[in-house]
Order: structure tokens, then sequence, then C-alpha cells
């Protein structure tokens, strides 16, 4: 059964073709500003900073559900190659989709659209089920991240595991819990709203 996610509980999409869409498009750019924010809140690392961007995408894909939320993030991977300094390290343009990163930022985009796809079947309404969620699209960014630094920029599996996934285990253990936690307490505090 395909439940609204919780921007479908708090502002739901009725009223004209128009609204929808006006209601989609601010979503998708609020979306937009909240990864580019947490792309600069980061920690240098050799290849890939550590950044907020994972637990904004998971969440972002959680609370929009899989078309807004994958639509969301193919924006912000759009405005970043566009040349809008949106991704971590104030940079914007083409380098970031096709170097190091890459196989991160693509990630977001599968992670968004799972998370979002099982957030629309209830696992957003609970913080074990959703933290399941939020790991299974961690390890589809870590797993595309490692799969693009092994293979695509040449460093082997070894020196990729050890650059590209290790250092990140142990942030998205936390961002998971935070997210998992963030969510259900949205749709309990909306459910109560309601009464």
């Amino acid at each position: 059964m395909v439940r609204s996610p919780i921007a479908g509980v708090l502002w739901p999409a009725s009223g004209t073709r128009t609204s929808v869409v006006r209601r989609a498009a601010i979503l998708a750019v609020a979306g937009v500003v909240l990864l580019a924010i947490s792309a600069k809140v980061n920690l240098p690392l050799p290849y890939v900073p550590m950044t907020l961007q994972t637990l904004v995408v998971l969440m972002i894909g959680a609370a929009y559900g899989w078309r807004l939320g994958t639509a969301t993030i193919v924006l912000y991977l759009v405005a970043g190659g566009c040349g809008l300094p949106v991704f971590a390290g104030p940079t914007g343009g083409l380098k970031p989709l096709f170097g190091p990163t890459a196989g991160f930022l693509f990630g977001f985009v599968v992670a968004a659209f799972l998370t979002g796809w099982l957030a629309e079947r209830g696992w957003d309404r609970s913080v074990g089920w959703l933290f399941v969620a939020m790991g299974i699209g961690h390890v589809i960014i870590l797993s595309m991240g490692w799969g693009w630094l092994a293979l695509g920029v040449g460093l082997g599996p070894a020196k990729a595991l050890i650059v590209g996934v290790t250092p990140f285990l142990a942030g998205a253990l936390l961002k998971n819990a935070i997210g998992a936690l963030l969510i259900p307490l949205a749709h309990g505090a909306a459910a109560r709203r309601n009464n």
C-alpha cells in the first residue's frame, strides 16, 4: 500500500495542476538549497570530503517520496553541473560529476529513489524500518562511490575502500540514527495536529 510521505502529509498536493507543480517546484528548490548547505558543512579528506549530504539526500527521499525525491536530487546535480557552487568545497561545474566524487553524487539519485520508494510503503513511520531504509541508501551511495574510485578513478578496490568507504561508516550510522528519528517524529507530530 502506497502512503503519502511526510511532505505530502504536511503539505498535500491538491488543487489545480498549476498549484501542484508550484508545490513540487518549491519543495525541489528547497531540497537543492538544503543539499548545497549540507555540502558546505564538510571535513576535507584526500579524495572525497565528508559532508552532511548523505543525511539530507536520504531525508529528502524519505520526506518527498521517490518521484519528487529523485527529481530533487537530479535538479541538484544539474544545478551543480551548470556551474552553481552547490557541491562540496565551493564548487560547481562538470568536474565533480566526472572526478573522484562522481560515484557518490550519482549514488545520491539511486539512494533517494529507493529510500523514497520504501517511505511510500510505510517504512518512514517506524524508526527501525527507516533506519534500515536509510542504511540501504548509504550502502548504495558508498558502493557506487567505491566502484567509481576503484574503476573510474583507477585507485583499485583496496585503496578505494580505504579512502572512499571506511572513513564514512561511523558517520553513516550517526546520520541514519538522526534521519530515522526525525521523520517518524514529524509523522507523529502531524498525526497529533490532525486529531
